[in-house]
């Protein structure tokens, strides 16, 4: 049996007053007493691995171990592990539950996924929450599905010693709490990158400004892949490494410049 996690730090990319962010502290909350919250303090969906550079950081205390960052998911786990929880670190990071499935290419556009990515880097154990939504929207989003398997999943990922260079992406499928369902170990999916696109709007003085549009329209998953698991209503567990370097090109590499 999985020891219980004496600190955990939640945050996420959809910002501090997000469901979705309920939901993660709902799941920590069984997992561990001692709960840090530092969230972005507006939307930062689509932020990636980004900090926030050129502008200072402002820390807003929303609560007892709740507070917003002026910033991006990475600059929230940036200022909870480098200034305020430095002395103590918290033991694990979770970080969501996102609106919506961070599957396929999404991980690298990702805040939350990010906001892990970090943890990682700084030798914590991180994980990447996000409830899938439904291609038509046609019900509101089931945050309590993750509030209700996360707790268990999360305990049997914490008996792996896993590699300290890799990081949890867990993604819950758009079906209820009590529907059945299995946990599937998978692997990054390849969507058409004509997904997304963007639209063109004429604003009331004649101007043009455009929005990115996602098209709802059905995917082909491959097989093993996030996409397959969550098109067909199963939770997905993928284990995403750090280095990017592939090792076949660069054997080839070495062998062209020799």
């Amino acid at each position: 049996m999985a020891k219980p996690v004496r600190r955990i730090l939640v945050t996420n990319d959809d910002g501090i007053n997000a469901p979705g962010l309920k939901a993660a502290v709902k799941i920590a909350n069984a997992l561990s007493d001692d709960i840090w919250v530092v969230a972005p303090m507006e939307e930062k969906s689509g932020a990636s691995h980004s900090l926030s550079l050129t502008q200072p950081l402002r820390l807003i205390k929303k609560g007892v171990q709740i507070y917003a960052v002026t910033g991006t998911p990475t600059d929230c786990v940036m200022f909870a592990t480098r200034h305020m929880l430095r002395n103590d670190l918290p033991e694990l990071i979770l970080s969501g539950v996102n609106f919506g499935q961070n599957i396929a290419e999404d991980v690298s556009y990702s805040g939350t996924v990010a906001a892990a990515k970090e943890g990682t880097l700084f030798g914590i154990p991180s994980m990447a929450l996000s409830q899938a939504i439904s291609l038509d929207n046609r019900h509101k989003i089931r945050f309590e599905f993750g509030v209700k398997h996360g707790p268990a999943i999360i305990r049997k990922l914490l008996k792996l010693d896993w590699p300290r260079d890799t990081l949890m992406n867990i993604n819950f499928p758009d079906i209820e709490p009590d529907a059945r369902c299995k946990v599937r170990i998978t692997k990054q999916g390849k969507r058409d990158a004509r997904i997304l696109s963007l639209e063109e709007r004429i604003d009331p003085r004649n101007n043009s400004y455009y929005w990115y549009d996602f098209k709802r329209e059905s995917i082909n998953a491959g097989r093993g892949t996030d996409i397959e698991a969550i098109l067909e209503g199963d939770i997905s567990i993928t284990p995403l490494k750090m280095d990017h370097t592939d090792t076949g090109t660069k054997k080839k590499l070495s062998a062209l410049f020799a």
